[in-house]
């Protein structure tokens, strides 16, 4: 057994799981969604069913019932003495959708690959003699790859030399090597909620506590909860999107970047910009890159070419001061010994041509964004669908805090997403639903027709109180 969940932990986590009769089918179905998205890992521990239902404030025979309907769904075994535990996903798992072949699935929100891909690695796989008379252990990465990437920031006006950068095996990567370097156990860093799932998780791995920033797609980032926070919390790291920030879409004016700035170096704080949809420009045009003031130590950037050229390509970076790189380059080690030298050669051979990759990459988006929110406002009116102007997902507002409820009923249908509480850092987003757009047009329309038909079920089935809660709020 790898890990055990308290109650009270399980309990957060569900949010507002309550949206259906039964109510032991919909505590049933919100443990099921946690352990589909990942927030509860297989050979996780639950709570007694005394626990939980104390602190759901439920009965015990609705706990004892929920989890017999996990047992025979095979999310969870049970023993005598012993507790239930979480099981490893099946391939062909109830939870998801029962077939492959037809399924819309929008949980991993990355464009297919940029289409001149294929030239370039047969290119580069004509020089594979050079390559393999490497010795392939590259902690660093390799001289031409980090002189290109050093070439783009100083294009983007941020003085930057190949010393001041380290290529990793995407950003992911290198959200967990900043976090085993720069963050102990107990050390507080600033986050925003919504986020990057992904990114709390590595931050979490490394023993941190996360303090939560607002952001929305009306209003940006909560200035003032910024500065209480970095001035009461001193977080030792920000970790921020200032560009097309994932999942709201929104990004950070020079006003917005300018008062992080401050108060993160009042603080002492190192601000982690991830900046893997910074390139993801619509219709937004140019923008200051912000954060060049004050204290360059205290500003490290990550990127990658994931949501650009393809996920598939494992190639990320991070920018920083010399003496942090160094400290990367000692740690690394003990993560992994380096980047493939094939996927840098590709890399290398990639960036060139960048702005012809992003050209491309603008075009497919406003396609699948234009699709989304014209069948959106068509098909669901009573839904909030804000407009972005880059990046990779469009944040909906539901008129029902039911996304969890939704996000389960439209999985038996072959449409996967990913329900809004996934992007919480303390909890909550029930209202809201994020919609990749990095599909095609084509596929992204049949995604909302699914979510059009399932609505009016999902809003139908939730209980007698909470449906007196939502009209009272309209």
């Amino acid at each position: 057994m790898d890990s055990r969940i308290s109650a009270r932990a399980l309990s957060a986590a569900l949010g507002g799981w309550r949206t259906r009769e039964p109510a032991y089918e919909a505590l049933a179905d919100g443990i099921r969604l946690l352990c589909l998205d990942n927030r509860l890992a297989p050979r996780t521990a639950l709570p007694a069913e005394r626990e939980l239902s104390a602190a759901l404030s439920v009965s015990r025979s609705t706990v004892a019932a929920a989890y017999r309907s996990l047992r025979e769904s095979g999310h969870i075994a049970s023993t005598r003495g012993s507790g239930s535990v979480t099981l490893p996903l099946r391939r062909r798992d109830p939870g998801r959708a029962p077939f492959a072949d037809g399924a819309v699935d929008l949980q991993q929100a990355s464009p297919p690959a940029w289409p001149g891909l294929a030239g370039v690695v047969t290119e580069v796989a004509q020089s594979a003699t050079s390559i393999v008379s490497r010795v392939g252990y590259d902690v660093l990465g390799r001289i031409e790859l980090r002189e290109a990437i050093a070439a783009r920031y100083r294009d983007r006006g941020i003085p930057t030399s190949a010393g001041e950068v380290i290529v990793t095996t995407g950003a992911q990567s290198a959200l967990h090597l900043l976090a085993t370097v720069l963050l102990g156990r107990g050390d507080r860093v600033l986050i925003e909620t919504p986020t990057y799932p992904h990114a709390a998780d590595a931050f979490r791995r490394a023993g941190s506590r996360l303090v939560g920033v607002p952001v929305t797609t009306d209003d940006g980032w909560d200035l003032d909860r910024a500065e209480q926070a970095f001035a009461r919390t001193l977080p030792i790291l920000g970790y921020l999107m200032p560009d097309f920030q994932n999942p709201t879409g929104r990004s950070m004016t020079d006003v917005e970047r300018a008062a992080f700035a401050r108060a993160a170096e009042r603080a002492g704080t190192v601000l982690v910009l991830d900046e893997t949809t910074a390139d993801l420009d619509i219709d937004r045009g140019a923008l200051s890159p912000g954060f060049l003031d004050g204290d360059p130590a205290l500003v490290v950037r990550v990127g990658s070419l994931g949501k650009t050229v393809w996920g598939g390509l494992r190639i990320g970076w991070v920018r920083a001061e010399a003496d942090l790189i160094r400290r990367l380059v000692a740690a690394r080690p003990a993560q992994d010994l380096g980047t493939p030298e094939f996927e840098q050669a590709i890399a290398a051979a990639v960036l060139p041509d960048y702005a012809a990759v992003i050209a491309q990459r603008s075009h497919v988006l406003r396609a699948g964004r234009d699709a989304v929110l014209t069948a959106l406002t068509e098909a669901l009116p009573e839904w909030r669908v804000p407009r972005t102007h880059g990046g990779v997902s469009l944040w909906i507002e539901l008129d029902a805090p039911l996304s969890s409820a939704l996000v389960m009923d439209v999985r038996s249908r072959g449409l996967l997403l990913s329900a809004g509480p996934r992007f919480s850092v303390e909890g909550g987003h029930d209202r809201h639903l994020r919609i990749p757009f990095t599909g095609s047009p084509e596929e992204l329309v049949r995604a909302v027709a699914i979510l059009a038909e399932a609505w009016p079920r999902v809003r139908g089935g939730a209980p007698v109180f909470l449906v007196e809660q939502l009209d009272s709020v309209v």
